[in-house]
């Protein structure tokens, strides 16, 4: 299958679906890992797409990911729950915590859930979208895997932290910010290894502390943080809000997904607010509209053609990588025909190209 070959979106989500469910993974959760994965990819954010599907497959054969998941809510209390997920699949975990933020929202204004003993879950804006359709607005974080050093060190022990914030936007696709805190997020490096190509200077340094282009240096190395000391600290209140207070794993404690054999520990904290409960959700909207007209009217600096909000690409790329189909670097398909190979699904893989 070369680089070049067109990938039906909808072919892949079935063969990662069944790669997942071959491992005892339920099949509505299975779809939706696999949803997850399709759906960054669609977004134009590879380094968190299919990419990652021979991660979680050796999470769940090494046995630090449960298949069947198994939530525990330890609070229930209004406004507030805490999940203890067990160590189950982070996705499914991270959707139910989304799903009873919005209810608490809807029911009180505002609802806070928190995720302990979970694991990766794929992008954050993938559940922080789905508060849109309800007229809420949501704010997720989760932490990582030791990444970056705090400021002035020289040890990585804090992750790469992402989080993020969505809102719906009236007749525009939804407002969203979704970022690690460090310069970039340790995805791309992976992907820059798949394509075999350099990643740029600025992103990480190699374990004698040099600067480096070399995404394997970048991996054994430190990423740096964005912007500096600011990078740090937003790291640490991520990791702080997500670990320390759900009563889930922090600092070196968390594991990254690509160590399939280590358990994650990461946590999460979901944030939902119900617009209705600020103002009438027809007047936020038109006033998001209003928003997003002033930022995309401003005069463009040299070397662009267009002002984009937060979400607006994601918002197109999903449009025509529909139509059109995705591509994938020859590594990325390697390792997604590898992992056919291995499980039998030979025969689902090679109906994912488009004729």
């Amino acid at each position: 299958m070369a680089a070049a070959t067109r990938i039906d979106p909808e072919r892949l989500i079935d063969f990662a679906t069944a790669v997942y469910a071959g491992e005892g993974v339920p099949e509505a959760d299975a779809r939706l890992i696999a949803d997850s994965l399709v759906q960054a990819d669609l977004w134009g954010h590879q380094s968190h797409g299919v990419l990652r599907l021979g991660w979680y497959w050796e999470r769940f054969r090494n046995g630090v990911m449960k298949p069947v998941t198994e939530p525990e809510f330890i609070v229930n209390a209004g406004t507030i729950a805490v999940i203890d997920g067990h160590d189950g699949v982070g996705h499914v975990l991270t959707k139910l915590a989304a799903k009873e933020a919005i209810r608490r929202a809807k029911a009180h204004g505002i609802g806070a859930v928190g995720v302990r003993n979970s694991n990766h879950f794929g992008t954050c804006m993938y559940y922080t979208l789905m508060g849109a359709p309800d007229g809420c607005i949501m704010q997720l974080t989760s932490n990582g895997g030791p990444a970056m050093a705090p400021w002035g060190g020289r040890k990585k022990i804090i992750g790469t932290n992402p989080w993020s914030v969505a809102a719906p936007a009236g007749r525009h696709p939804p407002f969203v910010m979704d970022m690690a805190n460090t310069g970039v997020a340790r995805g791309k490096i992976y992907l820059a290894r798949q394509k075999r190509q350099p990643i740029p200077l600025g992103w990480a340094i190699n374990a004698a502390g040099e600067p480096t282009t070399d995404p394997q240096e970048a991996i054994d190395g430190i990423i740096l943080p964005m912007a500096g000391h600011k990078g740090y600290a937003i790291a640490a209140v991520v990791d702080m809000l997500s670990g320390v207070l759900t009563g889930s794993g922090f600092l070196s404690a968390v594991h990254s997904p690509y160590k399939t054999a280590e358990k994650s520990n990461c946590g999460h904290l979901v944030i939902a607010l119900n617009i209705e409960a600020f103002q009438p959700l027809a007047q936020f909207n038109a006033r998001m509209e209003q928003y997003i007209g002033e930022i995309k009217s401003v005069p463009l600096a040299r070397g662009f053609d267009e002002v984009f909000y937060p979400g607006e690409m994601e918002a197109r790329n999903d449009v025509a990588n529909r139509k059109e189909g995705l591509q994938f670097p020859e590594d990325t398909l390697a390792d997604l025909a590898r992992i056919a190979r291995e499980t039998g699904l030979e025969s689902s893989f090679s109906t994912v190209s488009r004729p």
